[in-house]
């Protein structure tokens, strides 16, 4: 992705350019697990643990990771649902409207409105209440996203899977929104739908300019819909880099055997001394004091026991890795 650079904003990858659309500074969230008797908290679980990156207009960033690794909570402090316990999103565009299409259309819509009132919900909440306008508006994001304007006045449960994404896509799209947080926004559909939606994602944000965040466990969703991609493992960026570039060459152990697990990828076996040494997944109740994939590790060395930064790659500043031993590696490899 072509993005200018004609002014002083700087992203995390070092660039300056005025696509910037926000920053994510060391963002951190913790859940109170349990109180003593004078109700102060004497166990946390931690969820985010410094998460940064950088989101540009236009693009589409796919954030992957296994279960409890800490996506669905970014996706809720991105969308303000939750304060972060220390860091802060800054914002480089007053218009800060931001939305969300959820995973499961069945329980994310109103099953008692009209589908051109669930549409239309968030014009409702903020103050449109002529009726005409609220028809007219849903008629032409039903248009858009490929639902017949006589169904208008169906209910929800009217509809099948696919049809119901469709539905929220387009109530996502009625507040002209600047961002689109996309959760796992095609794992309750059929394989064929899948493709559908995503393809009618991808046309949508062409024709409106959108930026999405995409939360997804499934690589290959990532792989047809993300410019970049971030892996997150215990509540932190391991590594984020473009799309292609990341799938086809991974660096962090984790990556790559997060992507060895996907068979459709086809990027070999993972070769021995990379497997996942077979431990429990550590708890986010207290964190590793050096890196956080220590423990599972299978290349881990001497400098791993300290706690590792997420850096650009020498002479490859988009590509941000946290492993000191395979950034050195790869910079060798490149000498």
């Amino acid at each position: 992705m072509n993005k200018p650079s004609n002014n002083n904003q700087v992203a995390l990858d070092g660039s300056t350019n005025d696509q910037l659309l926000l920053q994510l500074n060391d963002l951190h969230m913790q859940f109170p697990l349990a109180h003593n008797w004078r109700g102060q908290v004497t166990s946390v679980a931690h969820a985010l643990n410094g998460v940064s990156f950088d989101i540009y207009r236009g693009e589409t960033l796919g954030i992957v990771g296994e279960s409890g690794c800490g996506k669905s909570t970014l996706a809720q402090v991105l969308m303000g649902l939750y304060t972060p316990t220390q860091g802060q999103l800054h914002w480089h565009d007053q218009h800060r409207n931001m939305q969300v299409v959820f995973q499961d259309p069945q329980s994310s819509l109103n099953p008692r409105l009209r589908v051109w009132q669930v549409i239309t919900e968030p014009l409702y909440i903020q103050g449109m209440r002529q009726r005409r306008r609220l028809r007219a508006r849903a008629a032409q994001l039903a248009e858009q996203v490929g639902i017949r304007a006589e169904y208008l006045d169906r209910f929800p449960h009217e509809f099948s899977g696919g049809q119901r994404q469709r539905i929220a896509i387009a109530r996502a799209l009625a507040p002209d929104p600047q961002v689109i947080i996309l959760d796992e926004p095609t794992s309750a559909l059929d394989i064929s739908v899948q493709a559908q939606i995503l393809n009618l994602l991808h046309d949508l944000q062409k024709n409106l300019q959108l930026t999405y965040v995409l939360i997804t466990h499934d690589v290959a969703v990532v792989q047809h819909l993300s410019d970049r991609v971030a892996v997150m493992y215990l509540g932190k960026i391991v590594e984020l880099g473009p799309t292609e570039r990341l799938l086809s060459e991974p660096l962090h152990p984790y990556t790559q055997t997060l992507l060895d697990a996907v068979p459709q990828l086809n990027i070999g076996e993972t070769p021995a001394d990379l497997e996942i040494k077979d431990v429990e997944l550590p708890s986010n109740k207290e964190l590793p004091t050096g890196c956080v994939f220590y423990d599972r590790c299978p290349i881990r060395q001497e400098p791993c026991q300290h706690p590792q930064q997420l850096l650009p790659l020498e002479g490859d500043a988009k590509h941000l890795l946290r492993c000191q031993v395979r950034a050195e590696r790869w910079a060798m490899d490149q000498n």
